[in-house]
């Protein structure tokens, strides 16, 4: 009965396909993953939730719904959804600057957001546009990441010192009321703090799968009770709210949707990035595919979901899907594993919590926030492309002084003026003839390549389109003209032109005609057939005539070499056909 009404549910909705193979040995390894990772969830979900100015059981509460539902739909088997520092970080930017941190209007809005970050995650997933999320370029995520860090950090600074700091997202900001108030720094508070972050370093150095923040709620709140801390002074968590959240409408009102809408897209994009590239490292190690789109209908449902029982966002978290892995997590069922971990602590544990000293919370979040900084990245950047790297370092900078969205929106504005100047300027190569073969390469890369007598030969790796036609025309009517030999000939390796547009087609038939008038033949060799057919509708064809169009930069030198040989009674064809190979031939030109 039961297999018939989840067939019909399979059939009705986008569910997930891991449960149609699902067996009793995966069962246990989801179980076994769950438990591991809600373990390590209690005291980083408390602790995140200090990072977006939320209450610690808001993060309990982002550990249960969001977990439940994924399962669902989502296509990743080992990744552990929860909240995630980069995420509450956009939170409290976002939500902080229409409330005041701590009062239940900030509480409200930060659970509509997860409604809005839901609501457009599900929207885009249904609409298929996961593609959108390429706007966050590898080079912005590390800058973003790297600032994150940073800032996730400096913001513990008043909880580590035991002072009262002004809440703020800019690191020079928190450093400077840091050091005015440095002389109010409470001992004992700074003592505890600092021990908590010797000891996750220690663990995570010497004693790795132990899991440390685990370790250090434990060990921190039994010191706390024992030598009672919060009659000296220390900050403790308090009362914690004991039982399951109870489903509710969104309490905030909506006249703030237009100050959240860039707050919940931002972090859609930003929640979708980083669990799709972390998605697609686990199924490229486990054999099997994730669908972008349906990673966004599961975080989303989550999220929109998990909101109305007042959790805050949820994703993907490097750390803890990591540990799903490393434990065996065969499905999504694992965070339903792990969520029930959760319940069971809002249930019965709560309570446990009240002696927990806030700088304990402090040191998990300042050791966490300072392992999201990846300098080996920012080092591949620069090595892969410098201006990558530069890119990366721009959108930290912006991030870190002018704000986290502005960062983010200046880091893909600078990736897509990277992209246009890369397409306004595309790197045109002259090719020479490798000797032996039909091939023809760059004479600045290959030392064997020759050039030819009276011919010159170029290769255009770019589309071809308005936002480089005048550069190219420029390029090619004055490589033709200071050319220090003679040419009579210039061959256009189109192999690479992707795209050709109006404007680009005007372009070429400028360069024809320019190149005629000085006495030189234009020829295009290896165009693809939608470029062949634009070029055709532009009247191209026409005013050069079928013998220009070729099937390789090599039969469009022949076919000249031919047409020369009969013009002038000499041998050049025979020459060439030597230098190419035994399997040279006559090539005929090109239909088009």
């Amino acid at each position: 009965m039961w297999q018939q009404a989840w067939a019909r549910t399979r059939a009705a909705l986008p569910l997930s396909p891991w449960g149609s193979d699902y067996s009793t040995a995966a069962l246990r390894h989801d179980a076994t993953a769950g438990l591991t990772v809600g373990a390590m969830l209690i005291p980083q979900a408390m602790a995140y939730a200090v990072i977006a100015g939320l209450p610690p059981i808001y993060g309990l509460y982002a550990g249960l719904v969001p977990l439940l539902v994924y399962p669902l739909f989502g296509t990743s088997r080992q990744l552990a959804l929860g909240p995630v520092a980069i995420d509450m970080l956009i939170v409290g930017a976002g939500v902080g600057a229409v409330a005041q941190s701590g009062t239940e209007a900030y509480v409200a809005l930060a659970i509509l957001l997860t409604a809005m970050v839901g609501g457009v995650q599900v929207l885009m997933g249904v609409l298929r546009l996961g593609f959108v999320a390429r706007l966050l370029s590898r080079p912005v995520i590390a800058g973003l990441t790297t600032a994150a860090s940073l800032i996730i950090a400096f913001s513990q600074l008043g909880t580590l010192l035991g002072i009262d700091l002004a809440r703020s997202q800019y690191v020079h900001v928190l450093l400077w009321d840091a050091v005015q108030q440095a002389g109010q720094t409470h001992p004992l508070t700074l003592g505890i703090g600092l021990g908590g972050v010797g000891l996750l370093v220690g663990l995570a150095r010497w004693v790795p799968h132990v899991p440390g923040p685990l370790v250090a709620v434990v060990g921190g709140t039994g010191m706390s009770w024992l030598f009672e801390f919060e009659r000296q002074g220390v900050a403790v968590i308090g009362t914690v709210p004991t039982g399951l959240p109870r489903p509710d409408a969104w309490a905030a009102s909506l006249q703030h949707l237009d100050a959240l809408g860039p707050v919940a897209v931002t972090l859609a994009l930003v929640q979708f990035m980083k669990d799709v590239s972390l998605g697609r490292i686990f199924a490229k190690r486990h054999g099997y595919t994730i669908d972008p789109n349906r990673e966004l209908i599961g975080i989303g449902a989550g999220n929109l979901v998990g909101s109305l029982f007042q959790a805050p966002p949820a994703s993907g978290s490097f750390s803890r899907s990591a540990v799903n892995d490393r434990t065996g997590a065969a499905s999504p069922l694992a965070n339903a594993f792990a969520a029930g971990v959760i319940a069971l602590t809002l249930l019965f544990l709560t309570p446990l919590f009240y002696y927990l000293p806030l700088p304990i919370l402090a040191a998990i979040i300042i050791v966490s926030g300072m392992g999201l900084i990846d300098l080996q990245e920012l080092r591949r950047l620069f090595r892969a492309r410098r201006r990558d790297g530069y890119i990366a370092v721009f959108t930290a900078g912006c991030t870190l002084f002018v704000g986290i969205q502005e960062g983010i929106l200046l880091g893909i504005g600078a990736s897509l003026l990277a992209v246009l100047v890369r397409m306004s300027r595309p790197n045109v190569a002259e090719l020479g003839h490798v000797p032996g073969t039909r091939r023809f390469r760059d004479l600045d890369r290959f030392a064997h390549a020759r050039r030819l007598e009276g011919i010159m030969v170029l290769r255009v790796d770019a589309a071809f389109s308005f936002a480089n036609a005048e550069y190219l025309y420029r390029f090619i009517v004055e490589k033709s003209a200071h050319e220090e030999r003679p040419v009579q000939h210039v061959v256009m390796d189109g192999s690479s032109i992707n795209s050709l547009d109006a404007t680009a087609a005007e372009a070429l038939f400028s360069v024809a005609e320019r190149l005629d008038t000085a006495g030189i033949e234009l020829h295009l060799a290896g165009l693809v057939g939608p470029v062949r057919e634009t070029v055709r509708r532009a009247g191209l064809h026409a005013l050069l005539g079928d013998a220009h169009f070729h099937l390789t930069p090599y039969h469009a030198v022949a076919h000249i070499l031919e047409r020369a040989d009969a013009d002038d009674g000499t041998n050049r064809l025979a020459t060439y056909r030597a230098r190419t190979g035994p399997d040279a031939r006559v090539p005929t030109p090109q239909a088009t």
